[in-house]
C-alpha cells in the first residue's frame, strides 16, 4: 500500500517553511499532493492561484514524488478520491497545534482512514507566515528570503 500524504492548504503565498516540511515529509512518505484549498475564512487570495501553482511547481521541479492540485471540496472526500491516507501539517507553536488539532478531528471524523501527521517547524523558519509575508509584500517589503525563488 502507498504512503500517500495531501499536504493542504492556501498557500498564499507558499513559504521556505511549507517547502520545508514538504521536503521533509519525502522521507516518510511516498508521494506528498500539495493540495491548494479554498479557504472559506478569506475572501479572496492575494497571489493568483495560477501563480501559486507554477512556482510550487517550479520549486519542486524534478521531484517525481510531489504533485500539485487545486480543489474546492472537504479535505477528507479530497483524500478519499486520492487514495491519501494520511495529511501532512507543519506545526510552528502551540496556536498552531490547537488550530491543527481541532481540525484533524473532524477530518478523522469524516473520514475513518485519514491519519493526520504533524511535523515540527524547523527552528529558522518558524516565524515566517503566509500573512505576515502578505503584508510585508503589501507594503513594498523584501520576501525573497521567506518565499522559494520561485515564488
Amino acid at each position: 500500500m502507498s504512503r500517500i500524504a495531501l499536504f493542504p492548504g492556501s498557500f498564499d503565498p507558499f513559504t521556505k517553511g511549507h517547502q520545508d516540511i514538504v521536503i521533509r515529509g519525502l522521507s516518510l512518505f511516498d508521494k506528498i499532493i500539495i493540495s491548494i484549498g479554498h479557504n472559506t475564512k478569506k475572501d479572496h487570495r492575494y497571489f493568483p492561484v495560477d501563480a501559486t501553482i507554477r512556482g510550487i511547481e517550479e520549486t519542486f521541479k524534478g521531484y517525481d514524488k510531489v504533485d500539485v492540485v487545486v480543489y474546492n471540496e472537504l479535505t477528507a472526500y479530497f483524500a478519499q478520491k486520492h487514495q491519501a491516507n494520511y495529511m501532512l501539517r507543519g506545526l510552528r507553536n502551540t496556536t498552531d497545534f490547537e488550530y491543527e488539532n481541532s481540525i484533524s478531528q473532524v477530518n478523522r471524523s469524516l473520514n475513518k482512514s485519514l491519519e493526520t501527521v504533524f511535523l515540527i517547524t524547523s527552528p529558522e523558519l518558524a516565524a515566517i507566515s503566509s500573512s505576515i509575508i502578505r503584508e510585508v509584500h503589501r507594503y513594498g517589503g523584501d520576501v525573497s528570503e521567506f518565499v522559494p525563488y520561485t515564488v
